[in-house]
């Protein structure tokens, strides 16, 4: 099962659905740039821009996304974050902190970064239902696009399960077999959600201590996002 490249292009969708939204004036935005909108983005822009997956999944992140396109996209950005974030935890905390050199997806070889890619593939599936809006229609409608997406029938049948499932971030934290798969779905799942939704912000909590997170290192986590898309 090949879950890289569905990854990437939900990534992406959120850029390309704020640009099919907003016109010209998206563009414009676009040419100011953001560095975390550009990492996300990639080469080639989103492919599922105004699809029944790209508002569902991509309307939020759209909001904290922009800027033109630079050479990272996808789940290797997610890996530049947290590797940034990572060095920088690192070194605020020698005393306490074995320093080691972060093993991010974007410094993976093709098998690894596929353990990451699943990874972070369901932890945006599960902050996608954060807000419980997500319904059966809706349901269907998604099982329906990721099919036209993917010809890897396990990888339809892996997804459509996943959406299914009800919603337990104790469930979704087990997939953070390590500290940088744990840093990288918690960014992808940041990206989701919305901070000032109460039930979204408390499931973002809750997944961050469930992957055992450092308070610390969730707030670098959360300053290195907050630059990125600055």
């Amino acid at each position: 099962m090949e879950t890289r490249g569905l990854l990437d292009k939900l990534l992406k969708s959120g850029q390309d659905l704020m640009q099919k939204q907003a016109g010209g004036k998206a563009t414009a935005r676009a040419g100011q740039g953001s560095q975390l909108g550009n990492l996300i983005s990639g080469a080639g822009g989103g492919a599922l821009a105004a699809s029944t997956i790209g508002l569902l999944m991509g309307n939020k992140m759209a909001r904290k996304m922009g800027g033109k396109v630079i050479t990272y996209g996808g789940l290797a950005a997610l890996g530049v974050i947290a590797y940034k974030a990572f060095n920088n935890w690192q070194q605020q905390n020698k005393a306490a902190t074995p320093q080691v050199q972060p093993q991010t997806a974007d410094r993976l070889p093709a098998p690894e970064a596929e353990l990451h890619s699943k990874a972070v593939l369901r932890a945006l599936i599960g902050a996608a239902k954060a807000d419980g809006h997500i319904d059966d229609r809706e349901r269907q409608l998604i099982h329906g696009e990721v099919t036209g997406l993917t010809g890897d029938q396990e990888v339809q049948s892996w997804f459509d399960k996943e959406l299914h499932k009800p919603l337990d971030p104790a469930e979704i934290a087990k997939s953070a077999t390590t500290p940088e798969i744990a840093a990288e779905m918690y960014l992808a799942s940041l990206l989701m959600v919305d901070e000032q939704n109460f039930m979204e912000r408390s499931y973002l909590d809750e997944l961050a201590r469930q992957m055992k997170l450092e308070p610390s290192f969730k707030a670098e986590l959360e300053k290195q996002a907050m630059e990125a898309a600055g």
